[in-house]
């Protein structure tokens, strides 16, 4: 049965028209009749699809591909071009209905209009190939596709749901994998039909019931090869929105390498064949064995350098333990003891020295300036010049009378003995402190006043300050 395409009238290009002659005017050539014909449906029908019958298919030398579409009552002529008839996935022959893609157009030589093909498929298969094109625009573009996505599975895949169906050849390759390459996996087939109308809707229900019981890892759905309508189940809008929906990730691989589905695009990977998913699932068993070797090399010297620590820890603690025995702080502060007694002593041993020292030479400056010594020194001088002449002896003495009496009188002048016999006197402290002013003493205290001829005991009954 054609497709139902709408067919647009003479009013959709008055350009042609009013650029044909009238007939009265001119009279047209067939080459030129059937140009303007050939313009007219091109403008006409850009592009046009058609469903119908092959007739008369010829496939010559060049490669080129001529043919008939019919129905019960029409018919039209077709051509697809090399390299166009080299990609056609399927092989045309009389009497295989099919839809073709293409445009209108006038073989202006014979005037035989005909359609120039863009593609060629089965009807059945083309169809269902729109539908599926359709289903994925709209799906990708609700990003049910978005590889942001997608979840990672788990590094240890301990449990793994295979939904499939019993009795294929997909499941036998799916358990022969794993087996040879993990054999420690705990495998579940959860049986569903792979073909057939209601096959999605098993298989939804069956990969829903399996992500809520939160017995599995990851799920794998399998099937092998086959044609587009065989693999339509995996295609449906429920099932994409399920596999997205699933709490547990989810591997797709569905049919052959060249295959793709809606539950491929949906899953969180997919892969080319059944047997390479059961590979991507589990590690294969000598990698796994060389991995533990590995870790456990890693563990062993971790648990050697962990022992080292823990030993030189233990050696510090005890060295710590020992230095805080009683016996261990007494000899501590005994020896501190003993250090700090010598550096007293020792300052003390100086501090006395120094103190000697500076008291000598204190007595030596004293005994220096002692009137007694400077006037032994002078008679001793004295007797020692004696013998000279007695004129410079006389001289001599004059000078020597005149130097002491100087000194004397230097001394009177100096001495508070002097001063207080002029009339004065020293106030003193009971302690011997001198009051050298009426700050010095305050009411009530008792002072002593000492005179020339002795010392008066006084009381202190105010002050004047001048």
């Amino acid at each position: 049965m054609a497709a139902p395409t709408t067919f647009q009238g003479l009013r959709r290009v008055p350009g042609i028209l009013s650029a044909m002659p009238a007939p009265a005017a001119n009279v047209l050539t067939p080459s030129q009749l059937n140009a303007l014909a050939r313009s007219l449906l091109e403008d006409a029908f850009p592009v046009v699809q058609v469903e119908g019958e092959i007739a008369n298919l010829a496939r010559p030398a060049s490669g080129h591909l001529y043919l008939t579409l019919k129905d019960a009552r029409a018919q039209v002529r077709c051509a697809l071009f090399r390299p166009k008839s080299q990609w056609l996935r399927f092989e045309p022959r009389n009497g295989l209905q099919v839809l073709a893609r293409g445009r209108l157009t006038l073989y202006e030589a014979r005037g035989d209009y005909q359609l120039i093909l863009d593609s060629l498929e089965e009807a059945g298969e083309g169809a269902l190939r729109r539908a599926f094109e359709e289903l994925k625009a709209k799906l990708q573009a609700e990003g049910l596709f978005d590889p942001e996505r997608k979840r990672p599975l788990p590094a240890w895949v301990r449990r793994l749901g295979v939904l499939t169906s019993p009795s294929g050849a997909a499941v036998r390759d799916v358990l022969s994998v794993l087996a040879r390459r993990f054999p420690l996996l705990d495998v579940d087939v959860l049986p569903v039909p792979v073909q057939g109308d209601a096959a999605a809707a098993q298989i939804t229900a069956m990969l829903q019931r399996a992500g809520a019981s939160g017995r599995y890892d990851a799920l794998l759905l399998a099937r092998g090869g086959g044609s587009l309508e065989d693999l339509w189940a995996f295609n449906d809008e429920a099932l994409a929105r399920a596999i997205a929906a699933s709490p547990v990730p989810v591997v797709s691989a569905v049919g052959h390498e060249t295959d793709f589905t809606l539950a491929d695009f949906a899953a969180d990977l997919r892969a080319p064949t059944p047997s390479v998913a059961a590979e991507l699932l589990v590690p294969e068993r000598s990698d796994l064995r060389t991995r533990l070797h590995g870790q456990q090399q890693r563990l062993q010297a971790l648990h050697a350098r962990g022992l080292r620590d823990a030993m030189q820890r233990t050696d510090r603690t005890a060295l710590r333990l020992n230095a805080l025995r009683p016996q261990a702080r007494l000899q501590q502060l005994r020896t501190r003891q003993q250090a700090a007694m010598q550096r007293l002593d020792r300052a003390l041993r100086a501090r006395s020295d120094a103190r000697t020292a500076r008291l000598r030479h204190a007595e030596a400056v004293l005994r220096a300036m002692q009137p007694g010594r400077r006037l032994a020194a002078l008679r001793d001088r004295l007797a020692t010049l004696r013998p000279r002449p007695q004129a410079a002896v006389a001289r001599q003495l004059q000078r020597d009378a005149l130097r002491l009496r100087g000194l004397a009188r230097s001394l009177e002048a100096v001495s508070p003995l002097a001063t207080v016999a002029r009339g004065y006197a020293i106030v003193q402290h009971e302690d011997g402190r001198v009051v050298r002013g009426v700050g010095d003493a305050r009411v009530g205290d008792r002072l002593q006043a000492r005179l020339a001829n002795g010392a008066l005991r006084v009381r202190v009954e105010g002050s004047d300050a001048s």
